[in-house]
């Protein structure tokens, strides 16, 4: 993300578009009592924030001195990454551990191994097991069936005391490869009249659905520019395909997957106002529930911008290109 004049949106310590910080402590309770952790990589194979452990295991698994933490609030992730002391100082490096129950004494999902044996005990032909994200879970306890992905850690998992079964490695072979994609927003003059935004989105070197264009429409500043990318992003693959998109905005991220539950339920309007760039925030909701209807996961990733990442710098450099086009 770059160019003259270019300005990061993410709100500070305020919280998201000037809301108190007591409002967005209570964000962040609501994302931690439905399970979500963001997952920080200060170092490994890809340092960055990850919204799933599985991901996250990915970028330190054989990678010699890692470090990495989870975090319930999205900001203190961001100082770890950054090699800053997390303000709230609030870290676990444990990866979360999901039980789902569908046959038993109470069926559901709990986070807590006590709490699935008082729901099992004495139940004739109980059915649980556990697993690495809670959407695994839950689908597990309203099918009775094991998703095609699974724990694949080697753990035994508990599906009852006369039968229990180990994950294998080739347990998601079925599964297409998560698709990569790099996406970046650019203004020119951002903020000032007569700005010029452009749009990138990178999944490879030639690869046909690479995006640089210029931003459509008005105010043409680089918040707009950032979640237009990743809109274009979601258009550009399959609705049943898994897709990682990694970014440099917090701001974007944040609004997709953290700050929308709250503005939906205020009806879509914050202590200063109406919720800005509300049509692409929702538009991009719109896509991921799309997707989550046909079995696919979108996961976001922040990614350092202006470092070395050669994605980032890709995908900047069709932002960039975009806003230098007519509009």
């Amino acid at each position: 993300m770059s160019s003259p004049g270019k300005k990061r949106g993410a709100p500070g310590t305020a919280g998201p578009e000037g809301g108190s910080a007591s409002k967005k402590r209570k964000m962040d309770s609501t994302l931690s009592s439905s399970g979500g952790k963001y997952y920080a990589v200060r170092v490994g194979a890809k340092p960055g924030i990850y919204t799933t452990w599985a991901t996250c295991k990915q970028q330190i698994d054989g990678y010699k001195g890692a470090q990495y933490k989870s975090f319930v609030n999205y900001e203190d992730a961001a100082a770890f990454v950054d090699g800053r002391s997390p303000p709230s100082g609030a870290a676990d490096n444990k990866p979360p551990r999901f039980y789902g129950v569908a046959v038993g004494r109470e069926p559901g999902v709990y986070t807590e191994w006590s709490k699935v044996q008082e729901a099992v005990k004495g139940w004739k032909g109980p059915k649980y097991r556990k697993f690495d994200t809670r959407q695994e879970a839950e689908e597990f306890v309203r099918t009775g069936k094991v998703p095609v992905v699974t724990a694949t850690d080697g753990d035994t998992v508990e599906e009852s005391p006369a039968k229990k079964t180990k994950t294998t490695p080739n347990a998601s072979a079925k599964r297409n490869p998560v698709v990569v994609v790099y996406t970046d927003g650019s203004s020119r003059g951002n903020g000032k009249v007569g700005a010029a935004a452009g749009v990138g989105v990178y999944f490879g070197p030639n690869d046909p659905r690479n995006i640089s264009e210029r931003l459509e429409g008005l105010p043409q500043t680089n918040q707009r520019a950032e979640l237009t990318a990743i809109l274009r992003a979601l258009e550009s693959v399959d609705l049943d395909q898994d897709l990682e998109i990694r970014t440099d905005s917090k701001y974007s991220i944040q609004c997709v997957t953290e700050w929308y539950i709250n503005w939906e339920r205020n009806g879509w309007r914050t202590q200063g106002g109406p919720v800005k760039n509300l049509d692409l925030v929702q538009g991009v909701r719109k896509k991921i529930e799309e997707r989550e209807a046909h079995g696919a996961g979108t996961q976001f990733i922040w990614v350092k911008g202006h470092a070395t990442d050669p994605g980032n710098i890709a995908a900047d450099r069709l932002a960039v290109s975009g806003a230098m086009k007519p509009a």
